[in-house]
């Protein structure tokens, strides 16, 4: 199995066997269903969904509970694909724990950034602003300057770094050290920081 979804719990620091203090995330991984095994004969592509976290019936619609029901579990919160042919090592309705990084030194995790709603360029772009603040300066210091030609060819160019909405994105971060597994408790502490905030569910591929 390739990967999990999990749940994000916060930031701590372990100790190295060298004695160094190591920044890490802790990671509530799994424990995950399968809820849909997708072959090539019959989708076109071979997967395998995984659901996380309980739901609760009354928030389940009537086709997602036959979705449940078909595959033997109770409502999910969170679906996933991950990309992989497994037909003939999981079936519907088994359980994938934590326990598939116990050999693995690098992981993938992908997450939604932190919103950080409206913001100009020198938060958003890190522009150092424009000019002085005196000989009639008013309120330009934190604005862009010039976003374009004049006569030709008279319009503002795609992909142009402006203010906007910052944050809230779908981000990867590759090859994150995995420092210890901890089956018990379904956790995984991973070196350094992931996306997303405290609570936020992330997904998690060797």
């Amino acid at each position: 199995m390739p990967g999990l979804l999990g749940k994000k719990i916060g930031m701590t620091s372990v100790f190295s066997a060298d004695g160094k203090n190591v920044p890490c995330t802790v990671i509530e991984a799994g424990p995950c269903v399968v809820t849909q095994i997708k072959s090539v004969e019959k989708d076109g592509y071979a997967a395998v969904q995984l659901g996380f976290q309980e739901a609760k019936e009354k928030n389940t619609t009537a086709p997602m509970m036959g979705h449940f029901k078909k595959a033997g579990t109770t409502p999910k919160r969170h679906l996933a694909e991950f990309a992989a042919d497994f037909q003939n090592e999981l079936n519907l309705g088994d359980t994938v724990t934590v326990d598939i990084f116990a050999d693995a030194a690098f992981v993938d995790v992908i997450g939604t950034s932190k919103g950080h709603g409206f913001q100009g360029v020198v938060k958003r772009h890190g522009f150092g602003g424009v000019g002085q603040t005196t000989h009639g300066q008013h309120n330009r210091a934190r604005k862009p300057g010039s976003i374009g030609a004049c006569s030709y060819p008279a319009k503002v160019f795609k992909g142009l770094r402006m203010g906007g909405q910052m944050g809230g994105d779908r981000v990867t971060t590759h090859n994150l050290q995995v420092l210890k597994v901890i089956p018990e408790h379904n956790l995984i502490l991973i070196k350094g920081s992931v996306p997303g905030y405290k609570g936020s569910i992330v997904i998690i591929e060797k």
